[in-house]
């Protein structure tokens, strides 16, 4: 009784201090860009605040918006995003910075006191006790991948809250130490490729390395970076970049793609870890990532536009294919593994790298279906009019990349803030990787030149 009692208090006070409004989908459609964009995030980020756990703060991995809040299966991955989108809140003026440090201050609590395993978080975490929620039965341990997009999160905030007080002077300490604890190198096994899963109970059982074009570039560039347990560069170049699934050199609907699977495989490949890297200018040994990303993107919808499958309501202003719900469960989709469902979250992240067509896909989706597929949390999961379905759930992995990648649009805050680590950009430097932001840093570094007499 206790327990719900707590529960009951903590959802009581996050709804009186949020202040975020609902919009209507018809009074959306009609609103000028900026605006447009401005109101789509707000009400996002709903999930991550009114939807999150009551208790800790963490994201709920999954909800509707009509449920109470008592689920306690919370999302480490979509966690990381969380923390980026109350970033962008305080930034917009949303919620007022004390209100986030109060709330970044319980999912510093609960990450602190929930179990780990080389340092490296589990896929899953109970929001109210911080033990370990299986994945699948063998997937019972730390997850390296979603410990990156957590780290990336907390690693934004550590570097946007630098006032010189005790409340953020602390918070970034223990930014850093939760950070510094994760051994990377563990995750090798001692070779030269990442493991995504460890368990005390399985071991490596799992036995899925990290490797060939992914969601998990994130995950080696901060495995180099780390300060503590970090990865040799050569993980990298024989481990990620390595086997048929890396390079590609294909071209899909008269687009070349440089790296990946065919077609480039589901949209998430390019928001994920590109919600903290900046792909403008970000080049390695083996592509241009802004470019290896619009092709992506400009992919996915080429196919949607041909529609080989048709299906209802695919065309130029209903496009995105990527991981999500559908009617039989959840999938990857992909212009390969298409069964006609469309993920808002796959068109509205990819707002930087088609502005325009992406602006068409948003007014289409409101003005066609409004409540169908907008509700309190924004846009739910995923739709398909061709079997008349239409989800009324929300995923944390899914709405992060809505409210990150469009402000990344519109002012680059998360990249200005991911992109100024130390630790990053020392990572990116160890892997090869050139970016305007290394060049600036190295401006600053430098020291003055002498004038010559």
């Amino acid at each position: 009784m206790a327990a719900e009692h707590d529960l009951k208090r903590a959802s009581q006070s996050r709804t009186a201090v949020s202040g975020v409004s609902t919009a209507s989908a018809a009074s959306l459609a009609t609103l000028p860009d900026e605006e447009l964009l401005e109101a789509v995030q707000r009400q996002t980020f709903n999930f991550f605040w009114e939807g999150a756990h009551p208790l800790s703060g963490l994201a709920l991995d999954r909800c509707t918006a009509r449920q109470e809040r008592t689920n306690h299966k919370t999302a480490v991955g979509g966690s990381g995003f969380g923390i980026m989108a109350i970033i962008v809140a305080v930034e917009r003026n949303w919620i007022a910075r004390e209100t986030a440090l109060d709330r970044l201050g319980r999912i510093l609590d609960a990450l602190s006191a929930a179990t780990v395993y080389h340092g490296a978080f589990p896929h899953y975490l109970n929001g109210r006790t911080g033990a370990t929620i299986p994945f699948y039965r063998k997937d019972d341990g730390g997850d390296v991948v979603e410990t990156s997009y957590l780290c990336m999160g907390l690693l934004c905030a550590r570097q946007y809250f630098q006032r010189d007080t005790e409340v953020e002077k602390t918070l970034r300490a223990r930014i850093t130490w939760l950070w510094e604890e994760v051994e990377w190198d563990w995750y090798t096994r001692g070779s030269e490729v990442l493991y995504w899963h460890w368990s005390p109970n399985n071991d490596w059982a799992m036995n899925h390395k990290i490797r060939g074009w992914n969601e998990c570039l994130i995950t080696y560039v901060l495995a180099a970076a780390a300060p503590r347990y970090p990865v040799d560069p050569v993980v990298y170049h024989h481990g990620f970049a390595s086997g048929p699934g890396f390079l590609n050199g294909q071209s899909y609907y008269n687009i070349e793609l440089p790296l990946g699977m065919p077609y480039g495989g589901p949209l998430f490949f390019t928001h994920y870890s590109f919600c903290g890297l900046d792909p403008h200018s970000l080049k390695d040994r083996y592509a241009n990532y802004w470019e290896l990303n619009q092709r992506h993107v400009a992919i996915n919808r080429a196919h949607c536009v041909a529609n080989p499958g048709n299906h209802l309501g695919f065309g130029e202003s209903c496009w995105g294919l990527t991981a999500s719900d559908d009617p039989e469960g959840y999938l990857a989709h992909a212009p390969d593994l298409d069964n006609g469902t469309i993920a808002p979250t796959a068109s509205l992240a990819s707002l930087p790298y088609a502005p325009r067509e992406v602006m068409s896909t948003l007014r289409h989706f409101l003005s066609r279906h409004g409540t169908r597929i907008w509700g309190p949390f924004g846009f739910f999961d995923a739709f398909c009019e061709q079997r008349n379905w239409f989800s009324d759930v929300y995923l944390a992995i899914d709405q992060g990349p809505i409210i990150v990648m469009m402000e990344n649009h519109r002012t680059g805050l998360l990249w200005k803030l991911f992109m100024s680590v130390p630790e990053v950009q020392t990572g990116l430097r160890k892997l090869g990787f050139s970016s305007p932001h290394l060049e600036r840093a190295n401006d600053r570094e430098s020291p003055p030149a002498c004038r010559v007499p």
